[in-house]
């Protein structure tokens, strides 16, 4: 039988019930407020499930996993230290007039010191790639440390034509073990407040992952995983008084010593050209291996992809173009997609929000920053949502309410064919020690875990983190360790691992941690590819 009331007004209304009922039954959690513990709790300070619950997975060997070379010496001497004018690289092999489709370019590099000798061991991070302005593409170079002072580059040769090499110096091997020694020392490099109200009453504490150094403490621990956020106790109010959140400073961690070794002369410094343009020839004009649909359960290829044409072409699967609105649509038709996680995922929920003419935002009246942000499509049966991660953050003063960790918005999905998490993580963990980051990580697998057990069909997208920051406070070196983790915690979930790192390393545009729209474009369309295979 036909409706006969189908006018706009209709319409309308049936996509807005649409909506609030995916809201009522499929977001049970995303719009309750999570208040904080309103009490201290009586027991120590360790982190674990919740009792009852099944214990969660034993964190990665931390030691083994993030090993890097350790460097000799107090580096007393930044003459010492490895330089990026002085340093140089060539081919490990004579020059060919061209070089086959397909093949692999090799090369030298010795790292010297700033007085030009050539140093004895390893350590430093070096960052290389492929590139050929013309066509728009470049790929990423492995560099492997051979632990003598020299560097092994290789670099597929993905794409035909003339192609030219970039090596970058990131952080001498001195400059690593200060981030090195600063990470082991210091539990935090960062600080953060708490307000606190009860009535016409205002405090503000210092916060963080670990107690405040001193006096009484109020502690908060999340229901899901047990990991606990800490604030100094308030002189007149009590803990339960704590409503808001913000960023607190940046510590002082840091000698005249150190920071010279991390000083911007030093750090993200091209080297000096040492191997002239190449041809690379052959029958097509990329070198393209058998690659599956993209999906969940897929390992990522080394590297796990290339630009050309400012495409990205994923070499772990068979990614796709989205090149119009309509194609984006048509692919999240239906959806409700969670994202949750830093600033850099919300540039995707940015692009989609801007690119998606009929994806309309509804303003929530919460702080930007920390969401959640919620659009919609009422028509094609779309919610998109953004929100923040939770604790720690570095944002602007927000209410504690709208701070939802991972697991505890991962525990309130119901899941299905319908329904799409993406999660990305790692971005304000810098500045703690990467066992901070293991067991957030650690919790979020288990919540990832149980609700593919109860929702076998949810897609879940793991997005690493970007290149970027180059500080003591979020060097490429620290969240390169982060990346680590990531990978090794989510192995042998039947999850879809989106190396956005090589993405952001191999781009022809400046490192950012936001990094530009066409990179955001590409980020995104490998989503899309994971939700819409083909």
């Amino acid at each position: 039988m036909r409706v006969g009331c189908q006018g706009p007004a209709a319409v309308l209304l049936l996509g807005l019930l649409v909506v609030v009922y995916h809201l009522v039954n499929m977001w049970p959690a995303a719009f309750l407020p999570a208040q904080p513990c309103p009490r201290p709790s009586p027991g120590p300070c360790a982190w674990g499930p919740p009792a009852g619950d099944p214990p969660l997975p034993e964190p990665p060997d931390l030691e083994a996993l993030l090993s890097w070379p350790e460097t000799p010496g107090d580096g007393g001497d930044p003459a010492a230290a490895t330089s990026p004018g002085t340093s140089t690289y060539g081919l490990a092999a004579p020059p060919r007039p061209a070089y086959p489709l397909g093949g692999r370019l090799r090369a030298l590099l010795v790292a010297r010191d700033h007085r030009g000798r050539p140093k004895s061991h390893g350590g430093d991070l070096f960052r290389a790639r492929l590139y050929s302005p013309g066509l728009q593409a470049g790929a990423p170079g492995a560099v492997r440390d051979l632990g003598n002072g020299s560097y092994l580059l290789s670099f597929p040769l993905l794409w035909a034509g003339e192609a030219r090499v970039e090596v970058r110096l990131i952080h001498s091997s001195e400059a690593v073990a200060v981030l090195r020694r600063v990470r082991r020392e210091r539990p935090a490099t960062v600080n953060f407040t708490g307000y606190f109200r009860a009535g016409r009453e205002r405090e503000e504490a210092e916060c963080n992952v670990e107690p405040p150094a001193g006096g009484s403490v109020c502690r908060y621990p999340d229901g899901q995983t047990g990991e606990i956020w800490f604030c100094a106790r308030p002189r007149r109010l009590p803990c339960r008084a704590l409503v808001g959140h913000s960023f607190g400073s940046y510590l002082k961690v840091t000698t005249m010593h150190d920071e010279v070794l991390l000083g911007s002369n030093v750090t993200d410094k091209v080297l000096p050209g040492g191997i002239s343009p190449i041809q690379v020839v052959g029958n097509s004009s990329l070198a393209l291996p058998p690659r599956p649909p993209c999906g969940p359960g897929l390992g990522l290829a080394e590297p796990s992809g290339f630009y050309h044409r400012n495409q990205w072409v994923s070499l772990s699967c068979a990614s796709r173009a989205f090149p119009t609105p309509g194609r984006v649509l048509d692919c999240l038709a239906g959806k409700l997609v969670h994202m949750i996680g830093d600033s850099t995922l919300r540039q995707w929920w940015e692009f989609l929000r801007d690119t998606v003419p009929s994806l309309k935002a509804v303003d929530l009246h919460v702080p930007y920053q920390t969401g959640p942000l919620l659009a919609v499509d009422a028509g094609r049966g779309l919610v998109l949502q953004w929100r923040a991660h939770g604790w720690p953050l570095r944002s602007s003063q927000t209410p504690v309410a709208s701070l939802h960790s991972a697991a505890r918005e991962l525990g309130g999905l119901a899941g299905g064919a319908d329904t799409v998490v993406v999660l990305g993580l790692g971005a304000h963990f810098t500045t703690f020690p990467p066992a901070v980051f293991a067991r957030r990580l650690a919790g979020v697998r288990a919540a990832v875990a149980a609700l593919l057990d109860r929702a076998p069909a949810t897609l879940v997208v793991v997005k690493t983190a970007n290149t970027g920051y180059k500080s003591v406070y979020g060097s490429d070196w620290l969240t390169l360790q982060l990346n680590r983790l990531v990978r090794a915690v989510f192995s042998g979930l039947h999850v879809a691992l989106l190396d956005t790192w090589d993405m952001t390393s191999c781009h022809d545009s400046p490192d950012n941690i936001h990094p530009v729209r066409t990179v955001v474009r590409n980020e995104v369309a490998l989503f899309l590819s994971h939700v819409c295979p083909g």
